[in-house]
């Protein structure tokens, strides 16, 4: 039998196990043209919450009673198509499902010997081109430089954050732990970090940690720390959007600073960032992390979950910081 996960409730404020249906169906097999696949790995993002509300957006929403899908690392077990073979690895945005089909579009062929399997989802996958072309296409760092990162000690900030290390700049990361903070400055070589959840005042933190000001801020949450961050904001400051997981569960619309006079003020860029919209710029992107990884200049962390059915949880755990780096089910 083939297990796949299915969106059985659209969720209202955070998501409960209760929204998501493990069911069974008979284990496909593969027409002409088509390979089977057996997932491996298997990614859970925050940015999927936003695609359980059925409302527009830059990506279609799930289905009800339909498979979840994204990125997942799968082995080829048989191939009826001439350009994969049994045994060949690869990644691609795949349902939650054991086993499935493809034709094969849109699947990336990956080399097991150059990286582990995971990092293929982490930092040699979306994780790590986000971070690279976040930095190079809005946040362009000039070295000596001050860069500020949300959710640092999460998959995507820790690369950000030693990206700016790599071009020079003065790092500074923002997290929700003592222990988070130890990980970034120690492990990740932020140059210092900020407990968010223990700051009275965190546009005051902000200000002491970055003394000369922030140049880069690299968003991963929204909401006050977002404002926070644009308060300490240099002139030509840029504001990278990539994500807002302090929002994401927000049963109504939050309501917030107007940042409009800070930004004008300081001819400040502040920029939503989706990496989908550079797909002609991934190659480019996985080649120079792949050679800052075998530099080691670069260093990752994952979190991995084993078990297929456990993939709904290691989902709901993100909202509660409970992953260190990219989280990442083993199946």
């Amino acid at each position: 039998m083939n297990k796949y996960i299915v969106l059985k409730n659209r969720p209202k404020g955070k998501p409960s196990l209760n929204d998501f249906e493990t069911k069974e169906t008979e284990k496909p097999q593969p027409g002409e043209g088509d390979i089977l696949l057996k997932a491996l790995y298997v990614s859970v993002d925050p940015y999927l919450r936003g695609r359980m509300r059925d409302q527009k957006s830059y990506i279609p929403p799930f289905k009800l009673d339909e498979p979840i899908e994204s990125m997942v690392v799968a082995e080829v077990e048989d191939s009826k198509n001439k350009n994969f073979s049994k045994g060949d690895f690869v990644s691609g945005m795949l349902d939650w499902k054991e086993y499935q089909v493809s034709d094969g579009k849109g699947l990336n062929k990956i080399k097991k010997n150059n990286a582990a399997l995971s990092a293929f989802l982490g930092i040699l996958g979306l994780t790590g081109i986000t971070a690279y072309l976040g930095l190079e296409k809005i946040g362009k760092l000039k070295e000596g430089e001050t860069l500020l990162v949300s959710g640092a000690a999460g998959a995507v900030g820790s690369i950000v954050g030693q990206i700016g290390k790599i071009k020079g700049c003065k790092v500074v990361g923002i997290a929700g732990s003592d222990e988070k903070i130890k990980k970034i400055t120690e492990d990740f070589q932020f140059d210092e970090g900020i407990n968010y959840k223990a700051a009275e005042n965190i546009q005051e933190e902000i200000k002491k940690a970055c003394p000369n000001g922030v140049d880069v801020y690299f968003d991963n949450v929204g909401g006050e720390i977002l404002d926070a961050a644009v308060l300490n904001m240099n002139k030509f400051g840029r504001v990278i959007n990539c994500g807002a997981i302090s929002i994401y569960n927000a049963e109504e619309q939050p309501t917030g600073l107007r940042l409009e006079p800070f930004l004008f003020k300081n001819s400040i860029i502040m920029q939503g960032f989706t990496v989908r919209d550079y797909a002609e710029d991934f190659q480019p992107a996985i080649r120079q992390l792949s050679e800052w990884l075998k530099e080691d200049k670069l260093r990752y962390e994952e979190t991995i979950v084993e078990g297929f059915e456990e993939i709904p949880q290691a989902f709901l755990d993100l909202f509660e910081g409970k992953n260190k780096g990219k989280m990442v089910v083993k199946v």
